[in-house]
């Protein structure tokens, strides 16, 4: 099998050259400038081209390097920039042509879910613009579609985490109880080398999930566990998804038009309509990876000097040449918060049934009340906390 991975530097894209690697695949990369891949550890083991997607001319001249190509990943897509949208489904009808042309038997991409909204954000009309994009006569399409990818260093976990990190009260916005099915990337690569295989996987969507369906909230609670923060949320609604991007962008080192793309999209349901690929593909030995595995992981695979991509023990971890911006956090509060940092606060808090409690509407007004400067305020919200224990007892 020869597989030619385009994103070969990003997060998803890497780790998929390590996999494939590891299970024996010739590997071809696509990169504008190849000599920028030296630093991953993988570039001795595979053949890299130069592959620029937005030009026509640069996806055939890259197919005709690289010889014959059994499967084509596409991974790479513009968010974040301006107009992404026109650029990515331009980009991959240019790619999709040039594959056909070059006799490529298949195209494996990997997009997000299309949930069955008549108001999909930017981001998954887009992820959904390349689907149809890259569906062209004579060449295979398997498109995978997943919600948030689960792992350190991936942007998802990224946000989240540093949220969580550098928050002591967690505002918790009325769509954050929207469901979501993220996925662990170790599920993710998994799905992707057998994806190469037409016999195992016949050419068509699949819908790609882990085995738990959450509020977005218990997402983000769900790393405060594996980090044994101690946090407070408190739900405040009318705020819109393209205020909160722009808010987080601004206070979280992940690039401010990438959040708030990303965001942006939390207003939709983001689960399987279906499972027919494990029926296809056998779950991994140890079965899908869930939510608390996978974030207890990712924290322990924050700790340390990152590896190269084909050293991860776990590909949870973060590596070394993941976004310069991922596993950082230059305002050291991680693992310890501001505001309700102590054990008796968190004491107090658990004794009134933790988050749940925290996040109904009475008790959150009563703890926004005594939150009027969240930093410095410990002894503030001991006091709040404190006052809603009396009533609780009385």
């Amino acid at each position: 099998m020869r597989a030619l991975v385009t994103g070969a530097s990003g997060y998803i894209g890497s780790r998929l050259v390590a996999a494939l690697l590891a299970d024996d695949t010739d590997v071809v990369v696509g990169s504008r400038t190849p000599s920028n891949l030296r630093t991953f550890d993988y570039y001795d083991s595979v053949t890299a081209v130069s592959l620029d997607v937005t030009d026509q001319q640069s996806c055939a001249d890259a197919f005709a390097e690289s010889g014959p190509i059994d499967v084509a990943y596409y991974l790479v897509h513009a968010i974040g920039e301006s107009d992404y949208r026109a650029q990515d489904r331009r980009s991959a009808e240019q790619f999709a042509a040039a594959a056909a042309r070059a006799g490529v038997q298949r195209i494996v991409y990997l997009g997000g879910f299309v949930p069955d909204d008549d108001h999909l954000s930017e981001h998954l009309a887009s992820r959904a613009d390349v689907g149809e994009a890259l569906t062209v006569d004579g060449v295979e399409l398997v498109w995978l579609r997943a919600a948030i990818v689960m792992g350190a260093g991936s942007t998802s976990y990224e946000m989240l985490r540093y949220l969580a990190d550098r928050l002591p009260v967690l505002p918790l916005p009325s769509w954050l109880s929207e469901p979501v099915q993220p996925i662990a990337v170790d599920d993710v690569l998994h799905y992707l080398v057998a994806s190469a295989d037409a016999e195992t996987v016949p050419a068509g969507s699949y819908d790609i999930g882990g085995p738990d369906v959450v509020p977005y909230r218990d997402l983000v609670f769900a790393y405060v566990e594996a980090a044994g923060l101690q946090r407070i949320g408190v739900p405040v609604p009318f705020v819109p998804t393209s205020l909160a991007g722009k808010v987080i962008g601004l206070i979280i080192p992940v690039p401010g038009g990438l959040a708030e793309d990303l965001v942006g999209s939390l207003h939709n349901t983001m689960t399987t309509s279906e499972s027919r690929i494990r029926d296809l593909v056998p779950d991994p030995p140890r079965g899908l990876t869930t939510i608390a595995d996978a974030m207890a992981r990712s924290v322990r695979g924050m700790v340390g000097e990152p590896p190269g991509v084909c050293a991860l023990k776990d590909p949870l971890r973060l590596a070394n040449t993941d976004a310069t911006w991922s596993g950082g956090d230059a305002l050291g509060v991680r693992r310890r918060g501001v505001a309700a940092s102590s054990d008796r606060t968190w004491g107090l808090i658990e004794a009134l049934g933790g988050r749940r409690l925290l996040a109904s509407k009475p008790v959150a007004a009563a703890v926004r009340t005594n939150l009027d400067v969240v930093a410095g305020v410990n002894r503030r919200v001991t006091s709040a906390v404190r006052r809603l224990t009396d009533t609780e007892e009385a």
